[in-house]
């Protein structure tokens, strides 16, 4: 049923551009042969892979599914032609990296730099509370935290922890002052995760020591959490890396190693070889042993 690749990569490159004319230009044919390719693909399939509109054509969802593993299986060929033609150091092509949007701070400086040693890269960094799939080619390599990833197929790396602070802001502390010691957080408020089924270590504790009508702000990401944390909403959590560039907030207690977030790599075994992902596995690696996180 998928035995012509040349159909599929078609399809792949469509998705990518959403049009048909910048298909055809990326894969040197002419529109033609796209569009003959696509209704070869969807009647062979029986689903339709696009929505067709006046802009150029959108991926269904029966599209998404096939075509992220297309581009999983682009990225093998791409590095196994490379390895044939002594090329097999190459770093190039799009590389998709994601991770919590609150990592953002600590890692979109490193993929900068990262694409300025390989300027032949286009780097695509996708922050969002879901897990990608990287079994379906949704990432090349995922920064996940909490616990270890236990997904088949997946080559799992620790990476860092991250420390938390509990802190409150000068805003805050003008208005309500601090707690002299948790017995007193009951006449305080509190920023938490919207969610009561959070895994992160440091909502964890807290939901365990302050009283739920005292978490007065709950938001949906850290990364808001840690925004309401500086308005004066209330008490709550922030990483140390954050931390350390602000000046008006204050340690409400000694931070606790329980409070810290492991951050792991994550790649799939099919492409945990190729260069591009190794090469930004290293520079991740090198970039980590000097930030003062933990």
């Amino acid at each position: 049923m998928l035995d012509n690749w040349d159909e599929i990569k078609t399809a792949y490159q469509v998705a990518r551009l959403g049009t048909v004319s910048g298909a055809a230009d990326a894969l040197g044919v002419h529109h033609a042969t796209v569009i003959r390719h696509i209704d070869a693909l969807e009647g062979r399939l029986g689903v339709k892979l696009f929505q067709r509109h006046a802009r150029g054509y959108t991926a269904t969802e029966a599209g998404q599914d096939l075509l992220q593993v297309a581009q999983a299986t682009d990225d093998q060929f791409t590095q196994l032609a490379g390895r044939l033609k002594g090329r097999g150091e190459d770093v190039t092509g799009e590389l998709v990296v994601t991770s919590l949007a609150s990592a953002s701070k600590l890692l979109s400086p490193v993929l900068a730099d990262f694409q300025r040693e390989y300027p032949d890269v286009t780097v695509r960094y996708l922050t969002d509370e879901r897990v990608f799939r990287l079994e379906y080619g949704e990432a090349h390599v995922a920064i996940r935290a909490g616990s270890a990833p236990d997904q088949p197929d997946n080559v799992v790396q620790q990476f860092v922890k991250v420390r938390m602070l509990l802190v409150a802001s000068d805003t805050y502390i003008d208005r309500y002052g601090l707690p002299e010691s948790p017995d007193d957080f009951v006449n305080h408020r509190f920023i938490a995760h919207d969610s009561p089924t959070s895994r992160a270590p440091f909502i964890k504790w807290l939901r365990e020591m302050v009283p739920a009508q005292n978490i007065t702000f709950r938001t949906t990401d850290n990364r808001s959490m840690e925004d309401a944390v500086i308005a004066g909403a209330g008490i709550g959590f922030i990483a140390k890396w954050e931390f350390k560039v602000r000046d008006n907030l204050t340690e409400v207690m000694e931070s606790k190693d329980e409070w810290s977030v492991p951050m792991w790599l994550v790649t799939h075994v099919d492409l945990h070889r190729t260069s591009k992902v190794q090469a930004l596995l290293k520079h991740l690696k090198e970039n980590a042993k000097i930030w003062d996180i933990e």
